[in-house]
């Protein structure tokens, strides 16, 4: 294709024509308007565009002038529009107004009027205008208004705030919501990573770490993590952390990445208390297992005696009755014992909340040991106190007086023969919690074999004849009953040593 200039050939059209029919080209009105000082305002140009946008002739647009500033125009959007065509005027600012027409045809519309203002030597003021349809930009705008509407209350509504990671400048972020759960001011933020990392608990640190890196390494799809931070309050609650990555750099490296937060912390609470509730049904169900074992074997085992004996007792002569009698006596007073134990373990298991007082440890074990002189001086025990002075645990007196009492019987009961029996006490503070530990150089626990059993209601694991099996069950209901524990470290022919730890909290 070529192009050349003939000056014989001339298409015969004027500038203004060609203006014209190039602006009528333009999907928008296109016009211009005058102000002068008697305050009037006159339309001296309107491309044809006018019949689509207002459905009405060029004639009509510049000399029908009520039809466009007031007949077609939406009535509660009247005053309005005068009011920011006037301020353009006056302050020779842009002209940018949205407004609604109702059109005999298309019915409702929004239209944009735009134009630049320019004052004239004459004092008049020319605006440059265009007018655009804008009804389905409004629409849109509307529909994603709503949306977002929709997409923050069900955010709100789910304790959910938003996140955004910028990974090139490792800023985030965070949305109104997400700063609620923080306990901030509900008002959006940007703050460095680190500012949310210093927040999560140190124990939960690992995991989060775990996931978060598993994510950025492309091992999962999506990051989705668990953990507790810390709010304004100084207090930490459990929160739900799910996301992905949304950019990649040319080399594939993530650079962005987004996510919501929920708060989780009542959920999580109830869970944690569900899962305490389990561990005390279980708890209960060992329980209940060892009374079953009780009723089962030793209770039947009574019953079962006392019958043979009595029907023993119809046949027998004077002096076999006599001798039954005797066995009869033994049957009853071995029944009186497991009722005994019996009476003692539901009183433990069944107190709602155990008294408790500030007891002097060293005071309440002085007591035991003299309680215990003679049995201590029979078998040459050597003591050895390492618990100071002034030393207090808030405790139950019959409990501690039980449990001090059962760890140094069984201490001397299990002494070894081959050499002679010591008993150390030692107190020490591990982790803020108060622990007492009793240490015998006596015969020992194969605790591979017995550990698991070793504080079962009558196990014994020593051919001693007074060992009944009772002790260290009862002893271990008592610890647990005041809210501590026991730890025990053993080994055959060494010795063992007991550590009981002491819970103050109410």
């Amino acid at each position: 294709m070529k192009f050349f200039d003939n000056p014989e050939i001339r298409d015969g059209d004027s500038l203004n024509a060609f203006y014209k029919k190039l602006l009528d080209q333009v999907p928008d009105l296109i016009f211009k308007m005058i102000w002068k000082e008697d305050d009037l305002y006159s339309i001296v140009f309107a491309s044809e565009t006018v019949n689509e946008i207002y459905e009405i002739t060029v004639d009509q647009f510049k000399f029908q002038t009520d039809v466009f500033f007031r007949e077609r125009i939406f009535t509660e959007d009247q005053g309005a529009f005068i009011d920011k065509l006037e301020e353009s005027k006056n302050n020779l600012t842009k002209w940018d107004h949205r407004f609604r027409v109702q059109l005999p045809k298309k019915g409702l519309r929004w239209l944009r009027v735009m134009a630049n203002p320019e004052r004239k030597e004459d004092g008049s003021v020319s605006f440059y205008a265009r007018i655009s349809d804008i009804t389905d930009q409004v629409e849109q705008e509307e529909q994603l208004r709503l949306s977002d509407e929709r997409f923050q209350f069900a955010l709100k509504a789910a304790s959910e705030g938003i996140w955004d990671w910028d990974m090139s400048t490792n800023i985030v972020y965070f949305s109104a919501q997400l700063m609620k759960i923080l306990g901030k001011k509900e008002k959006e933020a940007y703050y460095p990573n680190t500012f949310w990392i210093s927040r999560i608990h140190p124990d939960d640190m690992d995991n989060y770490q775990k996931v978060k890196g598993d994510h950025l390494k492309k091992k999962t799809t999506t990051y989705e993590s668990i953990y507790r931070i810390l709010t304004d309050s100084g207090k930490y609650r459990w929160v739900l952390s799910r996301g992905r990555t949304v950019k990649f750099d040319a080399k594939g490296r993530p650079v962005r990445a987004m996510g919501t937060l929920k708060d989780i912390n009542q959920l999580k609470e109830k869970e944690i208390e569900l899962g305490n509730t389990i561990n005390i049904i279980v708890s209960q169900n060992n329980r209940l297992n060892n009374f079953a074992h009780i009723v089962s074997h030793n209770l039947r085992s009574h019953a079962s005696n006392l019958k043979m004996l009595l029907d023993l007792i119809k046949t027998a002569n004077e002096k076999e009755r006599e001798e039954m009698l005797q066995h009869l006596e033994s049957i009853s007073d071995g029944l009186t014992i497991t009722i005994s134990h019996l009476k003692e373990l539901v009183e433990i298991q069944t107190e709602i909340k155990t008294v408790k007082e500030k007891l002097n440890l060293r005071h309440y074990l002085k007591n035991i040991l003299n309680i215990l002189h003679n049995e201590i001086k029979k078998h040459g025990v050597t003591i050895e106190i390492n618990i100071p002075l002034d030393v207090t645990v808030d405790y139950n007196p019959a409990y501690l007086e039980s449990i001090l009492l059962n760890f140094t019987t069984n201490a001397i009961k299990y002494s070894s023969p081959e050499r002679q029996p010591m008993l150390s006490y030692d107190f020490e503070i591990i982790d803020g919690k108060k622990a007492l530990s009793v240490s015998d150089n006596g015969l020992g626990i194969d605790l591979k074999k017995h550990g698991n059993s070793l504080f079962g209601m009558y196990k014994t694991f020593h051919k001693n004849q007074n060992a009944r099996g009772i002790g260290l069950f009862i002893t271990k209901n008592q610890v647990e009953a005041m809210g501590g524990k026991i730890e025990v470290v053993s080994e055959l022919n060494k010795g063992t040593t007991f550590k009981i730890y002491f819970n103050e909290e109410d």
